[in-house]
């Protein structure tokens, strides 16, 4: 073999290994692509599962009373039943809270969510959050979650309780208690009067857990 046909060997066995490597280096790279659009489908479902476990009307963030922490109701109670409360510090039913706090000792390990709301709509509300913060967590002795002042009833009203209204009723005056289920679809409303250890609100939660 002449020295001109060695040199054309080589180049020719080196362009094989080149196209080789490339092929090679290709391979890997649709691999992991193929492992990033596998991934990207996991997280996918993954929100789609949380979001098919909670109301589209309740996926709302508030803001806790005298914090600056947002919580979103989904994210943080999906698949759980609720009981919704528009509060006021210096109401006549503002020692409810005890009981409101005392359902959510006793049921929170079985799921229920206590949600207070605090709200001015009936100007019985604290001047300031530090204030209503005070009053529910020092002088009531309550764990569960609190909202910064909404509006609750109205035009002004969030539309989280535009759809608790529309599906039975206004709140007519401070701690009213909207009792939801876990998938949004069964709404119960008790009145202000209503004690949170009445028979009719123990008997519709137990229902619902």
């Amino acid at each position: 073999m002449s020295f001109k046909q060695i040199l054309q060997t080589i180049h020719t066995r080196a362009s094989v290994s080149s196209m080789l490597l490339s092929l090679l280096a290709l391979s890997a790279l649709f691999s992991g692509n193929v492992t990033a659009s596998n991934t990207e489908v996991a997280v996918a479902s993954n929100l789609t599962a949380t979001t098919s476990a909670c109301p589209s009307w309740l996926n709302e963030s508030f803001r806790r009373l005298h914090s600056t922490e947002d919580v979103n109701v989904c994210k943080a109670f999906a698949g759980k039943p609720l009981l919704i409360v528009n509060t006021a510090s210096h109401c006549g039913f503002t020692y409810q809270f005890s009981g409101l706090e005392a359902l959510h000792q006793r049921y929170k390990a079985k799921g229920l969510t206590v949600i207070g709301f605090a709200s001015n709509d009936f100007r019985q509300e604290a001047k300031s959050e530090a204030k209503a913060a005070t009053i529910c967590y020092e002088n009531y002795g309550v764990t569960f979650m609190m909202m910064s002042p909404i509006s609750v009833r109205g035009n002004n009203a969030h539309p989280v309780f535009k759809k608790l209204a529309a599906q039975t009723q206004a709140p007519s005056w401070n701690f009213t208690k909207f009792l939801v289920s876990s998938d949004g679809t069964k709404i119960t409303r008790f009145d202000s009067s209503t004690a949170p250890d009445s028979p009719q609100m123990i008997s519709a939660i137990e229902a619902l857990l």
